[in-house]
């Protein structure tokens, strides 16, 4: 089963080929956050007209790498000039994601299923984010993470999931394919979201998640207390408390009070009180959702307990989760954490494998605030 994965919820125009759900044939991404960087967030309106601008090339150039793919590998199949000989189905966010930005991918992958006479599968952008963990084989661990000294293995059923990105912050545990259950969630700001928040506060530039993390590199995590949040619920979480005292922190640091605003902070912080701020609002950002992902796994002991989602790049979280559990945690390289095809592809590729009816291509609609 060879799937086609198209990824267009946000900023990045993505598209890719993937073999049986595991076996990457090809990875393409147009990023379009350079044009957002000015505006500090992306603006749905820029994402959508680059998508426009970008989504064919990326398509045919996802189709052409796999083609070559196929040749190297010699797999059984009888590939001609035609790239489309080589695709089984079609994969296409549905949401959740922006509006504008949502369209573009579905209408685009609406109208090849029906010229190309291809099965359709509308899949949910955050449950994929789960399947980036599929694709971390020794099969491909050359092409997606040439620096690798070791490959992680695939994951095994129950597998409890941490899926933490800009939109979403989740603990999920999946007794099997299309078998999960959501533990607990974000009540308010997403992890990410509250990254990118603090960064700006601060004077760090957009996307704000890397930049906290290579601030905090020269900062002293245990510079200052910062609160954590107590959520109703054993695995929910709060990030809105915890971006507002970053605030009451910066205005506090600046030089000011509460009514100081926040464009006028980051002038007035010299570049220690920067790292500082941003090494412990990391800390306890993190700190946040091990502890919660720990108690889960003590109460469920799954077989593999893995990252997902754009802050799964975060290399501090990974090494707090690494300590906090007594099992290996599983994550992909960064470049299948944050938004692309190929865990489009992979999910796809499991629900054609599963015999799960296809959608219609001339009624599938998007759904931005789409929930797992």
């Amino acid at each position: 089963m060879i799937v086609l994965g198209i990824e267009t919820s946000c900023d990045e125009t993505a598209a890719a080929v993937v073999k049986d759900g595991t076996k990457l044939l090809s990875s393409q991404v147009a990023s379009s956050v350079d044009l957002h960087v000015q505006y500090g967030g992306v603006v749905p309106e820029i994402a959508a007209r680059s998508h426009i601008e970008s989504i064919n090339a990326v398509i045919s150039r996802a189709l052409y790498e796999a083609t070559a793919q196929v040749s190297t590998h010699q797999l059984a199949i009888n590939v001609t000039r035609n790239p489309w000989d080589l695709i089984d189905a079609i994969a296409v966010t549905k949401g959740p994601g922006l509006l504008g930005s949502l369209l573009i991918g579905v209408m685009t992958a609406r109208t090849l299923a029906i010229a190309k006479n291809k099965p359709l599968y509308g899949i949910n952008h955050v449950e994929a984010h789960v399947y980036s963990n599929f694709l971390t084989t020794s099969d491909n661990a050359k092409k997606i993470n040439p620096g690798a000294s070791s490959r992680p293995p695939r994951p095994q059923f129950p597998i409890l999931s941490l899926i933490v990105s800009g939109g979403h912050t989740q603990l999920v545990i999946f007794n099997n394919h299309f078998d999960y259950r959501l533990l607990g969630q974000s009540v308010d700001d997403a992890i990410g979201e509250a990254f990118d928040k603090a960064a700006k506060i601060i004077g760090l530039p957009y996307p704000g998640g890397p930049c906290i993390a290579q601030a905090a590199k020269k900062g002293n995590p245990l510079k200052y207390d910062l609160p954590k949040a107590k959520v109703e619920g054993p695995y929910n979480f709060s990030f809105s408390g915890l971006k507002t005292a970053v605030l009451r922190l910066a205005q506090e640091q600046a030089g000011g009070d509460y009514r100081m605003p926040s464009f006028e902070i980051p002038p007035l912080l010299n570049n220690q009180q920067r790292y500082d701020i941003a090494a412990s609002f990391q800390r306890v950002a993190i700190e946040t959702v091990v502890e919660k992902t720990v108690r889960a796994y003590r109460m469920i002991k799954p077989k593999t307990v893995l990252i997902a989602g754009g802050v799964a790049a975060n290399q501090e979280l990974r090494s707090q989760l690494s300590l906090a559990l007594p099992v290996a945690i599983t994550y992909a390289p960064a470049n299948l954490c944050t938004d692309n095809g190929a865990m489009i592809a992979s999910l796809g590729c499991f629900k054609a494998m599963a015999g799960q009816r296809p959608d219609d291509p001339y009624s599938l609609a998007v759904n931005p605030s789409l929930k797992m």
